[in-house]
């Protein structure tokens, strides 16, 4: 999903829109979606008591969550080509609007798989609005100062996932926090059922009024872009890119780390809960998740000017290996050791996503925009990664144990910063050889 670059009027030719009310705009789109994906790590415990489910069943909510990104990512460019990005941002908030609104029949017949329906209609708004919110933030304002624009747009999406889980832990995991759930059946069972799935529509009810709000706000503004024109051309383009052996490796490395960020966020609550750990109950453990992304923050913030000295590739296998250095030693430690190098795994993911992105393209020149989206769609590890964290933990018993697997992604990851040391052309030579040699 790009702005036409040959022919037809392009980003140089759209006219910059110098409004300080859609910047704030295009900043809330980006605390929003970042602090509704960080809330189900708060929905994970919850749904987990409320329904009586396994570790992986429980993790579904990512799976359905983050499946919108594999099935809505090239529908919502294609939605975007047509309408621009003022009126698809619209659509994408509308869309997000009814995923919150649809928790409110769902807490009239509490059931965990109209929950995940309900979170696959909100996620499928967030995927368009995220569509529409990188490339349209750098339209607002002069061409110099884009890439600040970003970054500081991206520091109000990690805002978000600080935020987000501390307010969500009060109002979902605060509520009937002291009923145990394995001690009541029959009316008692359905009557508990029904008022938990009752706070948690209401906690969305109240994300529902906001989001329409900003869609409103939006509509008022939806002529403000003068000359945006889309390419044309087949969205599903960008596959072939993956013959290329380091863009392959880099989507891969994606797909793995949004994964492992995600496994590993959907635990905390459970993992700090145990008596091994800090023994925490559900509202105290939630309030600590946001160490694990304010983490991120900070390191968001500390890794941007450490890249200035330091080779990307060295940069991300360090963190890398620092995330499973933090992960063994959380596995085999008990108590405040345990929750809080669990914890700062968050710092040392700060830098992962942006770094694998831009080494992953390194070299795409004109079809970089295609690469972004094939990335893009990779975000679906954060649906794959986490249930099978979650079933690793039915089957050994641990959630020591199913950590393994986020710190073998890490592990990828790794090797993925050491091979991206190598010069782009090497790289392509390499991939382009192993291709020939499979031909063969």
């Amino acid at each position: 999903m790009t702005i036409e670059q040959n022919g037809k009027p392009g980003a140089d030719d759209v006219e910059a829109v110098d409004a300080p009310e859609l910047r704030l705009f295009v900043m809330a789109l980006f605390f929003i979606f970042g602090g509704i994906t960080s809330l189900n790590d708060v929905i994970i415990p919850k749904l987990k008591a409320l329904f009586s489910l396994d570790h992986m069943q429980a993790m579904l909510v990512q799976s359905a969550f983050f499946a919108a990104y594999f099935t809505i990512s090239l529908p919502a460019a294609a939605l975007v080509r047509r309408l621009g990005y003022m009126r698809g941002a619209i659509v994408g908030l509308l869309t997000m609007t009814l995923g919150c609104l649809l928790f409110l029949p769902v807490a009239a017949r509490p059931a965990f798989s109209l929950f995940l329906l309900a979170l696959f209609v909100l996620a499928s708004g967030v995927t368009i609005v995220q569509v529409v919110a990188n490339p349209l933030i750098s339209l607002l304002g002069p061409k110099r100062t884009a890439h600040s624009r970003l970054t500081f747009a991206q520091a109000f999406n990690a805002l978000g996932t600080t935020v987000f889980p501390y307010f969500g832990s009060i109002l979902i995991l605060g509520s009937l926090a002291d009923v145990k759930v394995s001690e009541l059946s029959g009316a008692a069972l359905d009557a508990y059922r029904a008022a938990s799935a009752e706070v948690v529509a209401r906690a969305y009810l109240g994300l529902a009024v906001a989001l329409a709000l900003v869609a409103g706000a939006v509509w008022l503004h939806r002529d403000r872009l003068k000359g945006e024109s889309h390419a044309d051309g087949p969205l599903l383009a960008g596959f072939g890119l993956l013959k290329q052996g380091r863009f392959a490796f880099g989507t891969l490395a994606i797909f793995l780390y949004v994964g492992a960020e995600v496994a590993i966020g959907s635990l905390i609550v459970l993992y700090l809960e145990q008596q091994h750990v800090l023994a925490l109950g559900p509202e105290a453990a939630g309030k600590l998740i946001p160490l694990y992304w304010g983490g991120a923050l900070v390191g968001r913030f500390l890794g941007s000017a450490a890249l200035r000295f330091i080779s990307p590739g060295k940069a991300l296998a360090f963190n890398a290996a620092g995330a499973v250095a933090l992960i063994l030693i959380s596995a085999n430690a008990n108590g405040a050791l345990a929750a809080y190098s669990l914890l700062a795994i968050g710092l040392m993911n700060s830098i992962m996503f942006p770094t694998i992105f831009s080494l992953a393209s390194e070299g795409l020149g004109k079809r970089a925009t295609e690469g972004s989206g094939i990335i893009c769609v990779a975000i679906v590890g954060g649906a794959v990664i986490p249930p099978l964290t979650g079933r690793l933990a039915d089957l050994s018993g641990s959630l020591s144990v199913s950590l393994a697997l986020p710190a073998l992604c890490y592990a990828i990851i790794a090797i993925f910063g050491i091979f991206a040391l190598r010069p782009v052309e090497a790289a392509r030579v390499a991939g382009s050889s192993q291709a020939g040699l499979q031909s063969l």
